[in-house]
């Protein structure tokens, strides 16, 4: 990787403001997404303090409150994770796609960077041992979408002010 991409003089990992938006629906396994990105993102040296929670009724809410969010100026990035899963009729897929267009629109238009953890898999049941693997899984997600976020914040920097 080109070190002038991650090694910006303006870039200052203790400043950087992100909103992090989170689905109400299987919050037990959505907020371990926000577990995981909020202990990565520590250890790489972001401030607690400096990540904002918004939780949302459900994933199909995210991409307005990423715009919302997004058109204050006051993120340097937003996070979103949710889980859609198939309740016996097809809009499960329609619902994801929508959620996940949307927010690359919001990333498009008001350049501020959007993350998504917005899963859809192809089985889930509420059982125990569906929801132990998935809370485990979206600790892995959280940290992924961390490292994401890192990396296209330190770029951006890079961009503006190289």
């Amino acid at each position: 990787m080109n070190q002038s991409l991650t090694n910006s003089n303006n870039f200052s990992i203790e400043k950087q403001k992100i909103a992090f938006i989170h689905a109400s629906w299987h919050v037990e396994i959505v907020s371990k997404c926000l577990e995981g990105f909020k202990e990565q993102m520590i250890a790489k040296g972001y401030k607690a303090e400096n990540i904002d929670i918004y939780a949302v009724p459900g994933a199909y809410e995210i991409p307005l409150q990423a715009k919302l969010l997004a058109k204050t100026g006051r993120y340097d990035a937003v996070a979103a994770s949710a889980l859609v899963v198939d309740g016996g009729i097809y809009r499960h897929d329609f619902v994801a796609q929508t959620v996940c267009s949307g927010l690359m629109q919001v990333q498009l238009e008001t350049e501020t960077p959007v993350f998504t953890a917005v899963l859809t898999p192809h089985n889930f049941h509420e059982h125990e041992e569906h929801e132990n693997y998935f809370k485990v899984h979206f600790v892995k997600k959280g940290k992924e979408l961390a490292e994401a976020c890192d990396q296209t914040l330190r770029n951006i920097s890079a961009i503006k002010y190289n």
